[in-house]
């Protein structure tokens, strides 16, 4: 063997070993995205297209916020590289288990998203000077109402108008406590740091829903049963989701959702940096890939919630589309109450105020 042939053996065992190293070592992570998600966040056509225009291959896990808090405290924040937790769930699950890394807003491109929906999320998942969330997809309680009713119900407590005693719906849960408050011109989300002003709200907030038990045809416990009663015309109005508003609309068009005059009460599911992401660059890119109008509408088209992508609604299905603009306006968006992160020991208390509602004669 001659003394190049010899060097060009030795160099492609070299080589050789150091794929294999590369291997074990996991650069090939560097392109894969493992996001943790909620079901149609990630829909295949999105994924396909990502995955054709960056080289980089997503693993796409489907979790909820307990499930996606368990699995990110059991590794210390590893495991995943993205994220999509509710914006109420970030700081309090930071502070005990820092889990997340900061979000860099420069790797952001905020210019794509509505910028209440970036304050909002800011505003919920600030620790220590640092952000830990960006918008992504959101929600709302508010009201669906028949047209029947329409002139009648407008805010949480129209509810309890006799015009519509026996034909209305609302659960007794947080959501309806803190929509009322509103309705009754409080504002419980503020009240949240002064546990005594907060029970003070919640006092008055429990007489009125005594007050209305008369009025309530039922305290609905799951979508599909809320849904069939307004499909029926058994309820007429009721406090609600916006997707299940929008899908009634699809197939009823007397049959809308409504943005309270209080302000409909706002979620946003985020996308948050695990502390331990091993592909920080594709999280980035994913985040600016899904937020682009045309690809957000996908999403939305998917999940039938609307995403914090401006202009999104352009690209939505029609029917969709249609019924998101009739129900929010700037105004309305402007006027959404979005929820901050619950303080240690509140919901034990709304949940006494529950319970005395429920059993009230």
């Amino acid at each position: 063997m001659s003394r190049f042939d010899r060097k060009t053996r030795k160099q492609a065992l070299v080589l050789s070993a150091a794929v294999v190293v590369a291997g074990f070592t996991g650069s090939a992570a560097a392109e894969e995205l493992r996001l943790i998600t909620w079901g149609g966040y990630a829909p295949d056509e999105v994924v396909a297209q990502f995955e054709k225009e960056t080289g980089i291959d997503v693993k796409i896990t489907l979790s909820n916020n307990e499930d996606m808090i368990s699995k990110l405290r059991a590794t210390g924040g590893a495991g995943f590289d993205l994220a999509q937790p509710s914006q109420d769930r970030i700081v309090g699950v930071q502070r005990q288990f820092n889990i997340y890394k900061p979000i860099d807003f420069s790797r952001v491109n905020t210019d794509q998203l509505q910028p209440s929906m970036v304050k909002a999320t800011q505003d919920s998942t600030e620790l220590d000077g640092n952000f830990y969330g960006v918008p992504s997809v959101w929600g709302t309680s508010g009201l669906i109402v028949h047209r029947s009713a329409a002139d009648t119900v407008k805010d949480y407590t129209d509810l309890c108008d006799p015009a519509v005693a026996g034909q209305v719906s609302y659960r007794l849960k947080r959501p309806t406590l803190i929509g009322f408050g509103f309705a009754l011109g409080m504002d419980p989300f503020a009240a949240y740091s002064d546990q005594g002003k907060y029970e003070s709200i919640l006092a008055k907030v429990e007489d009125k829903l005594i007050d209305c038990k008369a009025n309530v045809k039922t305290y609905w416990t799951g979508g599909d049963q809320l849904l069939a009663l307004l499909r029926t015309g058994e309820v007429k109005a009721a406090m609600a989701w916006d997707a299940g508003g929008w899908k009634l609309n699809a197939e009823n068009p007397d049959i809308r959702f409504v943005a309270p005059a209080s302000g409909a009460l706002g979620w946003i599911d985020t996308f948050a940096i695990p502390r331990r992401s091993e592909n920080e660059d594709a999280a980035y890119k994913w985040i600016n890939f899904v937020m682009q109008p045309e690809i957000a509408a996908k999403i939305t088209n998917a999940s039938g919630n609307f995403t914090a992508a401006k202009g999104a609604d352009a690209f939505v299905r029609a029917e969709l589309a249609d019924a998101y603009r009739a129900s929010f306006n700037d105004a309305a968006i402007n006027n959404i109450k979005w929820y901050p992160p619950v303080p240690p020991g509140l919901e034990a208390v709304e949940g006494q105020v529950l319970d005395r509602v429920q059993a009230a004669n």
